[in-house]
């Protein structure tokens, strides 16, 4: 979440080379971003049991880690056949190591995997909205920074999105009182904002969905909120 220079300077050089970072705007990476995680979600809301979402869904992890690797040992097939996968979808420190969408996978199926169902989908959903919306927002219009980077903006953001994605998950077809749903999602939200602000050496396509998986499980059991 930095300053707003992003559609300052190109993506990629004149050869293809990646060159953006993660406080680059990268709007076809935020969009991708955001419909793999809504889409894996919904998914499993509607779709899928569970059975068959951890079949469906760790199928795709496993395509999307081959195709990575071809990526990476592929280089100039890339540049040749879609050169606008550099251009929209890689950051620099991404060209010659796995990238950010593997942890994202990964979480995803691991979060899927260890906790109830709406507590699942509550951090599916908020790596998937919150996470992106707050970087847009912390880019282009982040004014006020605090530690790691981060701006005000972009934080208000992240737990605005996740207050509301863990209102309408646990509050969906629940027959629970709209005080302790809402109550639940404040603190929810609220430590996934704390969470996603924290300097870890972690990529946060891996923290966020646990963390909030977890958390999620941990605060509606204490309010009495239905998890499956």
């Amino acid at each position: 979440m930095s300053p707003p220079t992003a559609d300052a300077s190109p993506e990629v050089l004149a050869d293809g080379t990646p060159i953006a970072t993660r406080h680059d705007l990268q709007l076809g990476r935020r969009l991708f971003h955001l419909v793999n995680g809504v889409s894996t979600a919904t998914a499993y809301a509607l779709l899928f049991t569970h059975e068959q979402v951890v079949h469906v869904f760790g199928t795709i992890v496993c395509v999307i880690y081959v195709v990575d690797r071809v990526r990476i040992a592929y280089p100039e097939a890339v540049e040749r056949w879609a050169p606008w996968v550099n251009r929209l979808f890689v950051r620099a420190e991404e060209r010659v190591r796995e990238s950010a969408m593997i942890p994202y996978a990964i979480a995803a199926l691991l979060t899927i995997l260890t906790v109830p169902k709406r507590a699942a989908l509550v951090g599916i959903y908020t790596l998937g909205v919150a996470d992106p919306l707050a970087a847009i927002v912390g880019i282009r219009f982040g004014r006020h920074r605090f530690a790691h980077n981060r701006s005000v903006e972009g934080s208000l953001v992240f737990f605005a999105a996740t207050f509301a994605i863990a209102a309408l998950v646990l509050g969906w077809r629940a027959e629970a009182a709209a005080v302790a749903t809402a109550g639940a999602a404040g603190i929810i939200a609220l430590a996934a904002a704390i969470c996603e602000v924290l300097p870890l050496r972690i990529d946060d396509n891996l923290t966020i969905p646990l963390f909030v998986g977890f958390g999620t499980w941990i605060v509606a059991t204490l309010f009495g909120l239905p998890l499956m």
